[in-house]
């Protein structure tokens, strides 16, 4: 944390990435917004996080089918 109190460094960046993604997986964000965000990250990192929350995404689906099933 810096003197005011905001998040600096990869972990600020890291948070913001997985907002990022968040946002853009629910298709709501605002273009001011994702400007801001954009300005704080790399790409990699963003793809890297999109990455591992579409797997999350994908295993959860996959064990709410098996779970659905198995009743």
């Amino acid at each position: 944390m810096n003197t005011n109190g905001t998040q600096t460094g990869r972990r600020g960046s890291m948070l913001r990435s997985i907002k990022m993604v968040a946002w853009s997986f629910l298709g709501i964000r605002k273009g001011s917004e994702s400007q801001h965000d954009t300005a704080g990250v790399s790409l990699p990192q963003i793809i890297a996080v999109a990455f591992v929350v579409l797997v999350v995404f994908v295993l959860s689906l996959i064990a709410l089918v098996h779970w659905v099933v198995a009743k």
